[in-house]
C-alpha cells in the first residue's frame, strides 16, 4: 500500500511504504525521500511490488513543469492490469499516451497516442485500464465527459457527453462485470455505467455533500463499492443488485450463534437491497484517496489532506453474509 504526505513545495515529499500486521494490528513503514518534486499521482506496477511511477511538478525557471519517474510527462499514470508489468499508458493535459517499459523499467518507448480535440483547453483530469476485452480498452474523463478508447486503434468506442454535472474525478471498471464502469465528480455523486448503452446511468449515488475525489469498486467482491469525498466521509456501498452476486441477504451478528443457523440462512435467500454499509468519520480533513487492499478483501484505506491514513474493515455480518 502507498500513501504520500501533504503536498508541499518548502519541503521534499516522501513516499510512505506501508506494511500492515493484521493480526497484531501494528503499522509499520519505510520512507522514501522524494527530492525531485512535488507528488500529484502515485502508481503501483500489478506485476512488481517493487516498481511503481510517480507523477510530479518541478519549478523550472519560475515554471511548473510535470514529470514522472519514467521520464516521460504526465499527470496520471495508470499500469495495464494484466500482464508482465510492462505497458502503461499517461495522461498530459489532453494527450493518451501508450507506453512500452524496457526491462529495466526506468525507460519507455512511445508505442500509440491520441489527442483530444475540441473547442477550449482540453485536459482529461482522470484514465482508467479496464481489465477486460484483452486489456484493450480503457475510459477517461475530461470535464463532465467520459470517453472510452480502443488502444489498438486509439479510436473513440463511446462518449457520455454530459455524465456529471460538473468535473467527473475518477474512474473504476468492475472487476467481474466487464461493461460496468463507476464514475464520481463535482456535483457530489457517484454514478454506474453500462458501457453498452450510455444514455443514462444505471444507478446514481448521493450520499456525499461535497466533491467526491475517489470510487474503487472490491477487487473479489464487486457489489462493494469505496468512496471518499471533500465532505471528510468515506463511505461503504453495497450495490448488489447491478453486482456479479445478486442475490443474499444480510443478516446481523446474533444470526450466526450456530451452525444451524447459518445453514438455514443459506436457504432463505432473498434478493439484497442496495444500501449504505458504513460511514466513516475518522477523518478532519478532505478525503482524497480511497484504496482496497490487494492482499486481503475486507481491508481498506483511506488518506486524507492534512495526512492522516485510516484502515478500515469491512462489517463482520456484511463479511460473513458474502462467505456463507
Amino acid at each position: 500500500m502507498l500513501d504520500m504526505t501533504p503536498f508541499s513545495l518548502k519541503y521534499d515529499n516522501q513516499i510512505h511504504i506501508i506494511d500492515f500486521d493484521d493480526e497484531n494490528n501494528i503499522i509499520n513503514k519505510n520512507v522514501l525521500l522524494h527530492q525531485v518534486g512535488e507528488i500529484w499521482n502515485i502508481s503501483a506496477s500489478p506485476a512488481d511490488k517493487g516498481v511503481f511511477a510517480t507523477c510530479y511538478n518541478k519549478t523550472l525557471d519560475s515554471k511548473v513543469m510535470t514529470f514522472n519517474i519514467a521520464v516521460f510527462c504526465a499527470h496520471r499514470v495508470e499500469w495495464e492490469p494484466m500482464g508482465d508489468g510492462k505497458k502503461l499508458i499517461s495522461l498530459a493535459d489532453n494527450h493518451l499516451l501508450l507506453w512500452d517499459l524496457q526491462q529495466s523499467s526506468t525507460k519507455a518507448v512511445l508505442s500509440n497516442s491520441v489527442t483530444l480535440e475540441g473547442k477550449g483547453q482540453l485536459k482529461f483530469t482522470s484514465g482508467k485500464w479496464s481489465p477486460h476485452h484483452n486489456c484493450s480498452q480503457i475510459a477517461t474523463a475530461n470535464d463532465t465527459a467520459i470517453r472510452g478508447w480502443d488502444i489498438r486503434t486509439m479510436n473513440q468506442i463511446y462518449c457520455i457527453e454530459n455524465a456529471h454535472g460538473q468535473l467527473v474525478r475518477d474512474l473504476d471498471f468492475n472487476p467481474n462485470k466487464q461493461y460496468y464502469l463507476a464514475s464520481c465528480g463535482d456535483d457530489c455523486k457517484v454514478k454506474f455505467w453500462d458501457t453498452r448503452n450510455v444514455n443514462e446511468a444505471v444507478k446514481t449515488l448521493e450520499e456525499h455533500s461535497h466533491w467526491v475525489w475517489n470510487v474503487r469498486y472490491n477487487h473479489s467482491h464487486d457489489q462493494l463499492v469505496l468512496t471518499g469525498s471533500s465532505d471528510s466521509r468515506v463511505i461503504l456501498s453495497n450495490m448488489v443488485s447491478i453486482s456479479s452476486e445478486p442475490f443474499g441477504h444480510l443478516v446481523d451478528d446474533d444470526e450466526f450463534s450456530d451452525q444451524e443457523d447459518r445453514q438455514q440462512d443459506d436457504k432463505i435467500k432473498e434478493p439484497l437491497q442496495d444500501s449504505i454499509i458504513a460511514t466513516y468519520e475518522e477523518h478532519e480533513d478532505s478525503v482524497y484517496a480511497v484504496e482496497w487492499s490487494s492482499a486481503d478483501p475486507w481491508l481498506f484505506a483511506s488518506l486524507s489532506y492534512d495526512g492522516r491514513l485510516v484502515i478500515n474493515r469491512v462489517p463482520r455480518a456484511l463479511k460473513y453474509h458474502i462467505l456463507l
